[in-house]
């Protein structure tokens, strides 16, 4: 059997990087429209107090992702107590870049398949949930890609500068390099024996080259210029905090994980698979090796125990690439088949529309019923108009044509479902649902609680930052993020012989503020129950992306005395 390697490459096309700088403002635009709009989560709001402590020279102790940190900082000196579009930054714009890797492969991917994937890259809906993420792992997948792109490109230095900064963006480095290196190992053993394309071997000074800027990369970023010196000491955790997560479990499922993949990327998946077999087939390498790195990220992902969703960032660079290798291939109509094509592509997406919708109804019509009988004949009756459709025109037309228009027909339908499910995961809709790519716990009310508060601070001494306000017994650095402006202190209990102007404590009966506080109660954090979801709760998330909510609940306690219609002396 012919190998598809050995099809001619094809020749770049006009306007290809008009398209790339298209594809990046595309992926810049989708990452920060209403960047700041969404309150941080626990897991942000960690990375971005010690962004913010390291600009107001309170030398914080940095965890494992100084790369984020430190460049963050930077923002929040420019402006003073920082701000959540801020804090988000740095992710989006690295994120973005993630648009230009394909350039730098399209050696091995070919110009169209480059191409394709960049726009992939740019509005896969948990690329863009991670970039719109504070402190996210989006870094370490953007430098290290880069970096390999660079190395790939005979630009040793670049390589290492960004190499560099992929060693000091955190724990998920090692799962990816991991992923990498036994994939490596892998073909290694698979092509062992067999004749493989001959690849000049880079030179010792180019090794050297990369390895003084990585280092110098590390020395200089890892220490913001030499002005936060522990930086250093930060990116070594990297590797202990990755290596205990294969002791301690996170308590996601494996099951979440995959079925993610099915609701999030359907279209990575469905032609993804189709190029996978096509490749192994007819002994594809570029197929078979990136089938490797695909399966091997993914089991990765689904065996560490410490796993989240976003764990599958790995998988989805490889995935993408052959979903665009595959699309590739339906590219080129003929233009006298145009008429054919485009008339197949618009029922066959009309009908996909129709199905959608009927599918919708009848998640919101009652069962049984005779509406929902209803429905359900109709969803299967459009499938099998559909599926006849198409072999009507491959019998009356030709083969080709009912293929390409079956295909792009696809595209659309699936393509619109995932910008819907890129809205829901970057937080970009009205009414914002629960989503498995989301950095924790939603925020329900902490306008509500921050507007409390300024207003209280505000009435007592004409400066809504002026009173100090004390967090008691809860453990959310989300809380001290959002009353930044405020002069917060976190203890595990009340001290008896004291009395704060404002405190904030659990939701538990306190005699002791009762006496002398006036308190009112917010709803804090809201937890989607993944775990208690029966089929039909699945069913409806993949519809609305709604799911049942436990909360958590938070009191507001202001001391008598600082209300205007108080009469009690200060203490």
């Amino acid at each position: 059997m012919k190998s598809l390697d050995t099809i001619q490459p094809m020749k770049p096309f006009r306007r290809e990087t008009a398209l790339y700088l298209f594809a990046f403002v595309l992926a810049l635009a989708v990452r920060v429209i209403k960047l700041g709009a969404s309150p941080l989560t626990d897991l942000e709001a960690k990375w971005a107090l010690q962004a913010l402590g390291v600009t107001q020279g309170t030398h914080p102790v940095l965890g494992s992702q100084p790369a984020y940190v430190l460049l963050t900082s930077i923002l929040f000196f420019l402006y003073g107590s920082g701000t959540n579009f801020l804090a988000r930054l740095i992710p989006a714009l690295t994120g973005s870049a993630l648009a230009f890797v394909p350039y730098f492969f399209r050696d091995r991917l070919k110009p169209r398949p480059g191409l394709i994937l960049a726009f992939f890259l740019a509005l896969d809906p948990g690329l863009v949930a991670l970039s719109r993420q504070a402190g996210s792992p989006i870094l370490a997948v953007t430098f290290l890609l880069s970096a390999w792109g660079f190395w790939n490109q005979k630009q040793a230095r670049w390589a290492g500068v960004l190499f560099g900064l992929a060693l000091l963006s955190g724990s998920s480095l090692w799962a990816g390099l991991l992923g990498l290196g036994l994939t490596w190992t892998i073909r290694q053993g698979m092509e062992r024996g067999s004749q493989t394309e001959s690849a000049q071997r880079p030179a010792r000074s180019e090794w050297l080259s990369a390895l003084w800027s990585a280092l110098g990369t590390i020395v200089v970023v890892g220490t913001l210029f030499f002005l936060s010196p522990n930086g250093l000491s930060a990116w070594l955790s990297s590797l202990p905090d990755y290596v205990s997560g294969w002791i301690h479990a996170s308590g996601v499922s494996s099951g979440w994980m995959t079925f993610s993949l099915i609701a999030y990327q359907p279209l990575a998946v469905i032609f993804g698979v189709i190029a996978i077999a096509r490749g192994w087939w007819f002994g594809s390498r570029r197929v078979i090796r990136l089938s490797l790195w695909a399966a091997v990220s993914f089991l990765l992902a689904l065996f560490y125990p410490a796993h989240q969703v976003n764990d599958l960032v790995w998988m989805l660079i490889p995935l993408w690439s052959l979903a665009a290798l595959e699309l590739a291939r339906s590219v080129n109509i003929l233009p006298e088949e145009r008429r054919e094509v485009l008339g197949i592509i618009g029922l066959g997406a009309l009908i996909m529309i129709f199905m959608w919708l009927d599918f919708l109804a009848f998640l919101q019509t009652p069962a049984p019923s005779d509406q929902a009988t209803v429905r359900m004949w109709l969803l299967f009756g459009s499938l099998f108009l559909l599926v006849v459709s198409v072999l009507l025109v491959a019998m009356g037309w030709s083969l080709r044509s009912a293929r390409l228009g079956a295909v792009w027909g696809l595209v659309v339908a699936l393509g619109i479902y995932s910008f819907g499910a890129m809205t829901g995961a970057a937080s970009l809709r009205v009414a914002p649902g629960a989503e498995l790519w989301s950095a924790g716990d939603t925020l329900a009310e902490s306008d509500l609680l921050l507007t409390t508060v300024n207003q209280m601070s505000n009435w007592s001494e004409n400066n809504i930052n002026a009173q100090p306000v004390t967090i008691a017994g809860i453990d959310s650095p989300a809380l001290e993020w959002l009353l930044r402006g405020h002069r917060v202190s976190a203890v595990a209990s009340l001290d008896a012989t004291s009395s704060p102007p404002i405190i904030i404590t659990t939701d538990q009966n306190n005699p002791t503020l009762d006496a002398g506080y006036r308190g009112q109660s917010f709803v804090w954090r809201q937890e989607p129950l993944w775990q208690n979801a029966a089929f039909g709760d699945w069913l409806r998330w993949i519809a609305f992306h709604q799911m049942p909510q436990s909360s958590e609940t938070i009191i507001l306690w202001v001391r008598s005395d600082l209300f205007i219609d108080s009469t009690a002396p200060r203490p």
